[in-house]
């Protein structure tokens, strides 16, 4: 695989320059703790009433389901919204919710033609997600989509633990393709 198209980085989502960050959601979409916070805090009432606009029209967004925003007063032209699963020790189908996540939020920026994207490790906060397997699911969903795509995906993670874990994932999913 060409691994110009994943990079890995430690930072702020909030501070990425590219077409499109994820938001780690809630289902609520209204803003919370964690990323979720950070970046309604950062993007300010215009990506706030758009997200209200949304949960009007459909109702609250369910795990593993993606929405588009703009980004408001972000660098980042468009927010995607997913949710991610809470962790209950793996049985009750979280995985296959993560997956979901990633490759929704992925799909929606395919639809709308965007080359860059960033994202946060989606439910390893307060949704107790074990880093170490989400980071697995995350590299392995969006290396299995971006073999044939013209896009380029970073993995903004926010501190060393969660950089080693994805970094571990990476080079695990290299040697193994």
């Amino acid at each position: 695989m060409d691994v110009k198209k994943i990079r890995l980085k430690r930072g702020n989502i909030v501070d990425e320059d590219v077409d499109a960050i994820v938001n780690a959601a809630n289902s609520s979409l209204m803003g919370g703790g964690g990323v979720d916070g950070a970046i309604h805090r950062a993007a300010g009432p215009e990506m706030h009433e758009e997200c209200l606009a949304i949960v009007n029209k459909m109702g609250r967004l369910e795990p593993g389901k993606a929405v588009i925003t703009g980004g408001g007063s972000l660098k980042a032209s468009y927010v995607i919204h997913t949710v991610g699963p809470i962790w209950h020790g793996g049985n009750r189908g979280e995985e296959e919710i993560l997956r979901n996540a990633y490759h929704n939020s992925l799909k929606l920026a395919e639809g709308k033609g965007l080359k860059e994207i960033s994202f946060p490790s989606i439910s390893t906060g307060a949704y107790g997600y074990p880093v170490d397997l989400a980071a697995k699911v995350a590299i392995e969903t969006v290396s299995e989509f971006l073999k044939d795509k013209d896009m380029v995906v970073n993995f903004v993670l926010f501190d060393d633990r969660t950089y080693e874990a994805y970094k571990n994932a990476f080079d695990a999913y290299e040697r193994e393709n």
